[in-house]
């Protein structure tokens, strides 16, 4: 029987040549993965660069000990692909936080996805917040109202710091939401909460949010408010 694992799949409007780019030029890479961290470019080499295992001309990829990235050619200068979780180590300690993991690469994807899509060759800036809670970050912002929208519906949401937020949901699965937010240069809102566990007793909330062509005041300004904000919310 042959056990199933963790996949995320998504295509991508742009071609397997630039998706494959984004994959393994570091600099590009930067743009998608995760948030910006003092750590961000160790990461990147550790997971993209050290025991990586590829064949570029099959645009194929196997990281973090079998964590395998496909991508496929879907027509119209689109781009399917396909992230498959490596199994189950068998160290408890390790597999403890697959889930997180697992989570973690829905997120990426599908930061990814938006940055080719939408702001191909740009860099971004951001803002990462996480907390433990029960409460979903969806309910804590404000947009648990959009529970009903279906993936690239328009929202107009309040957020909690006072500013109005509009754009369109980006994707949803059973623990996160993205949105897009115009007013951050066609930003990103990635919301994801992981219920209470072994490994978070008591839950865990995270926001990411990603800006594009904001001043350094425009930026700083974003940033004390939702800090402020979340100071106080979890």
């Amino acid at each position: 029987m042959t056990e199933e694992r963790f996949t995320v799949e998504v295509t991508i409007a742009a071609p397997i040549d630039d998706v494959w780019r984004a994959l393994r030029n570091p600099e590009q890479i930067r743009r998608w993965h995760g948030w910006h961290a003092e750590g961000l470019d160790k990461e990147i080499e550790l997971i993209y660069t050290q025991h990586v295992t590829e064949s570029p001309e099959e645009h194929w990829m196997e990281v973090q000990g079998g964590d395998r990235f496909e991508l496929t050619e879907a027509g119209d200068h689109r781009t399917r692909l396909r992230m498959t979780r490596a199994p189950l180590s068998g160290d408890s300690e390790w597999d403890a936080y697959y889930d997180d993991v697992n989570e973690g690469w829905l997120t990426f994807i599908h930061q990814l996805k938006f940055a080719l899509e939408h702001h191909p060759g740009e860099d971004r800036r951001t803002i990462f917040l996480s907390g433990p809670g029960t409460t979903p970050p969806s309910t804590l912002t404000g947009l648990a109202s959009l529970a009903g929208l279906t993936v690239g519906a328009p929202y107009a949401a309040v957020a909690p710091t006072g500013e109005e937020l509009a754009g369109t949901v980006w994707y949803r699965s059973e623990h996160q939401l993205g949105v897009t937010v115009d007013g951050w240069g066609d930003g990103l809102l990635v919301l994801a909460h992981m219920p209470a566990s072994t490994t978070h007793p008591e839950g865990v909330s995270n926001l990411i949010l990603t800006t594009y062509g904001q001043t350094n005041d425009e930026f700083t300004a974003l940033e004390e408010r939702w800090n402020s904000w979340w100071s106080t919310a979890v």
